[in-house]
This record gives structure tokens, C-alpha cells and sequence, in this order.
């Protein structure tokens, strides 16, 4: 992970009133792209922030989703939780952190049959 981007994450994480300072704009939705490995399945989701959202045996709550302006490069920067169903009780979320648009390799979910990808918030 790039220090800018550590410095990022650290920056909406900690402050997310600051985020639209460094050029950031807060959305209410961020379109996620989903993949079912078993099936070959390839969805875009479009996910509220604060509300629960299925896929699978997922659950994926978006906590808050960033845009850049659209006269800068477009990126995007997203804070989700996911949970599976068939995890034990009490196991936890499987993945719980923020996830780039144009660097999806940075922080994604490790999972046997899903991937996720944020595409944009809007």
C-alpha cells in the first residue's frame, strides 16, 4: 500500500469530516461488483450507506463512500463490513475495511466463493 493511500484510509477512517478538505465528497451509494467464483456469477450491486445488503451468503453493510470531484481522477474509497452466514456464531466479520476503486488489490475480501470490487459511489 502506496503512504498516500495509508495516509487516506488513516484520514476517513479517523476523520471523515476532514475527507471533503483533502478533496474527497461523501455519497450515499457505491455500486460494488460482485463475483460468485462458483458460478461465474458477475453482479453490480448498487448498496445505501447504513443499509444491509445480500449476495449470497453475504451480507454487506457500506459504511461510508467517497468520490473524488468530477474534475480530478475519478477514484473512489469505500468503508464496508461483510459477514457470511455460514460462518460459526460469533466468528466476526470475514472482511471489515476501506476498498479503492482503481486499486482493488489493496485491501480486498478473501473469500473461497465471493469476490467484491468497489466500482464508484455516487
Amino acid at each position: 500500500m502506496s503512504p498516500a493511500r495509508i495516509v487516506l484510509a488513516a484520514l476517513l477512517l479517523l476523520a471523515p469530516g476532514l475527507a471533503s478538505a483533502q478533496g474527497w465528497v461523501e455519497r450515499r451509494t457505491g455500486q460494488i461488483q460482485a463475483l460468485d467464483k462458483v458460478t461465474a456469477r458477475v453482479t453490480t450491486l448498487t448498496a445505501t450507506v447504513g443499509q444491509p445488503l445480500r449476495f449470497g451468503t453475504l451480507t454487506i453493510l457500506l459504511r461510508a463512500c467517497h468520490a473524488r470531484p468530477p474534475d480530478e481522477v475519478p477514484d473512489a474509497a469505500a468503508f464496508m463490513e461483510v459477514s457470511d452466514s455460514l460462518a460459526p456464531p460469533g466468528a466476526g466479520p470475514v472482511f471489515r475495511g476501506w476498498m479503492f476503486a482503481e486499486a482493488p488489490a489493496v485491501n480486498m475480501l478473501e473469500h473461497p466463493v465471493y469476490d467484491l470490487r468497489i466500482l464508484s459511489c455516487r
